[in-house]
């Protein structure tokens, strides 16, 4: 039997592993800032054409590279950052694998041209997808500058699932953002060919004010401490501020940008009750630990980091923010809409006791007596009871009718209080199941629309159990049926604002905007670029005057900006840009949880929701209601 098992050439091994560590081309660039990074340079440039597919272009002042490391750069597992395992444990350097270059050139053509200080002539290399092609001497700056060309160009499968310009473009701005931010004290630039940012090297806080300049007008509390395990330091956001969509969320370790649910969830906490259930805090904290204490090599993008010290960590964190946090007067605000709670006020130093009556267990208020004066307190007696009225009759209470529970039946039928309560017959035998709930063709429409639960349910029957409606997602389902009906009838009439709505967003917010001005210009939207980032909104649809037409644009942005959904080039279809953008108009015109709703609005909202098509899912594929049937409510009392 021949032999089976052998090595793969580097050319294949360089593109297994440029799958994991190149995703995109805001990979690319993380992976070239940061050697720059490590080169000691003070200024980096990046240039960008086509949104990376043609070039993704870095310059920096660093140490640059002689001719023979210019070349083992690109071999794989080839490092200057470390020499032996142990050095895994003290790292100091945002690279060490060695894979990056290697992995970015499998899929690539390069041109670099580096030259290391003192050095009188410098290398250029060229290299197409592994292959080296050209090494020559050449006159440059010192430093490094490298060009990746026809990123994907021999995995078409990969470039073909590329998404569009302006939601790369947009990925891109916030790996730039986070670079920056990490790196404050180097200056950096970016040129995408329609827009330029450059950053000044200054303080961390300075970074943060550069770079959200316009979109962010944050009130920051300072956060620092230092312990033996761990020193703290950056800014916290007012609770004010928390943001509902796109919060400005970072970590940074050692000088590593990092994902860390478990710390996420310790800040968070500590807002609990200073900001509503659906807005996130923004935060921007750097962790100085031990390099020993954390472990960066579990994640080939090095985003995720192991912590000895979790547990210990987590309350210094938390006790950092709470301080803070009350340090600078953040305290929950009263609700007053809750109603109080009556207090009698003090009379004389006591509280006075109300008075009681002695009524009988016999007494009838219904009783057929004719008397109409006033009426007075009865006592028990050995004899009976008796008033103390004068001229009362002795048995007056005890003539009974004997229909005299139809007296309150009228309540029943929904003349008092509960609205709806009006399937309960007059005429009740017991408690058979038959005769309680009228009787409809589809046992799914609610008969009775009974209470709110929670401020979040509309509890309702029918003629198999009781129906549990999430009113939210109600109401979702049936905004995104009108206006889905408005866009795809033609209805595409615009109502001017008087007072037009500014929008501030950042660069990479601004990209994703961009993509989707037509589709919103096509449905009655009117947006106009100011100046610097913000934008102003001059018209809505004439159907959705009473929505947030700022709320629906940022909406749309934070659907581009999200890499799990598909747009743009995987996206052309007209039916599924017109329901994503009936689906962000419904979501947020849509009541939140905690509205408190009247029988006449839960009345409207069940019937609205039953007449549609589909009630039982919401378009993102949410249920709507649940039904406990009779079988499984009867089951919980056995």
């Amino acid at each position: 039997m021949s032999d089976i098992i052998r090595l793969l050439p580097d050319s294949v091994a360089n593109q297994i592993a440029a799958g994991e560590v190149i995703q995109r081309p805001a990979s690319v660039i993380k992976e070239l800032v940061e050697n720059s990074v490590d080169a000691g340079a003070t200024d980096i440039r990046i240039f960008i054409k086509d949104a990376g597919r043609t070039l993704i272009q870095v310059v920096d002042n660093g140490k640059g590279m002689s001719a023979t490391d210019a070349r083992m750069a690109f071999e794989r597992h080839a490092t200057s950052k470390i020499s032996s395992a142990a050095d895994l444990f003290t790292l100091h350097t945002m690279g060490f694998r060695g894979e990056a270059l290697p992995s970015i050139c499998a899929i690539s053509q390069i041109e670099m041209r580096t030259k290391p200080e003192g050095a009188q002539i410098g290398t250029r290399l060229m290299i197409n997808a592994t292959k080296v092609e050209t090494q020559e001497s050449v006159a440059c700056d010192k430093g490094t500058n490298i060009m990746v060309k026809n990123l994907f160009f021999n995995v078409p499968a990969r470039r073909k699932f590329l998404k569009s310009d302006n939601v790369e473009l947009s990925n891109i701005m916030r790996e730039f953002e986070r670079l920056a931010l990490v790196n404050n004290s180097i200056r950096m630039s970016i040129d995408t060919g329609t827009r330029v940012i450059d950053l000044k090297p200054g303080s961390f806080h300075q970074r943060i004010e550069d770079i959200w300049k316009n979109s962010l007008d944050l009130h920051l509390i300072p956060i620092e401490v230092e312990t033996s395990l761990i020193k703290i330091s950056g800014y916290i956001s007012r609770p004010e501020y928390a943001r509902r969509r796109n919060p400005l969320q970072y970590l940074i370790v050692n000088g590593r940008n990092m994902r860390h649910p478990y710390f996420h969830k310790a800040i968070a906490g500590c807002y609990d009750s200073l900001i509503a259930p659906d807005t996130q805090p923004c935060y921007f904290l750097k962790f100085k630990v031990d390099p020993e204490s954390i472990d960066v090599n579990i994640h080939p993008t090095k985003n995720e980091i192991k912590f000895e010290y979790e547990q210990e960590i987590w309350p210094i964190l938390q006790a950092v923010v709470k301080s803070a946090l009350g340090k600078f007067g953040a305290v929950p605000s009263i609700d007053f809409s809750i109603d109080p709670v009556p207090v009698a006020p003090k009379q004389g130093g006591e509280t006075p006791k109300p008075p009681t009556l002695d009524i009988p267990g016999d007494y009838n208020p219904f009783s057929g007596t004719n008397y109409e004066g006033p009426r007075y307190p009865g006592t028990r007696t050995t004899e009976g009871f008796k008033t103390n009225r004068p001229g009362n009759p002795a048995d007056m209470g005890r003539k009974v009718p004997s229909n005299w529970e139809s007296l309150y039946s009228e309540f029943m039928r929904g003349s008092h209080g509960f609205g709806g309560l009006q399937s309960i017959k007059e005429d009740r035998k017991d408690s058979s199941e038959d005769g309680i709930i009228e009787e409809f063709k589809d046992s799914s429409v609610p008969v009775n629309i009974c209470i709110q639960w929670g401020d979040r349910f509309i509890v309702s029957s029918t003629k198999d159990g009781i129906l549990l409606i999430d009113q939210r997602r109600a109401h979702i389902k049936i905004l995104y049926e009108e206006f889905l009906a408005h866009i795809k009838g033609g209805d595409h009439s615009s109502q001017g604002i008087m007072f037009p709505d500014t929008l501030e967003i950042d660069a990479s917010q601004q990209d994703a905007l961009e993509e989707i001005i037509p589709e919103l210009y096509k449905i009655g939207f009117r947006i106009e670029y100011d100046s610097d980032n913000r934008w102003s909104i001059t018209g809505i649809p004439s159907y959705a005057t009473n929505l947030d037409s700022r709320d629906i644009v940022m909406r749309m942005i934070e659907s581009i900006d999200d890499s799990t959904r598909n747009y743009g080039k995987e996206e052309k279809s007209t039916d599924a840009l017109m329901s994503r953008i009936a689906l962000v108009m419904a979501r947020s015109g849509a009541i939140n949880y905690g509205k408190r709703l009247t029988p006449e609005e839960m009345e409207h909202i069940t019937t609205r929701l039953f007449s549609l098509p589909d009630p039982s899912y919401t378009p993102s594929g949410h249920k709507i209601f649940h039904l406990l049937d009779q079988t499984y409510l009867i089951g919980l009392f056995k």
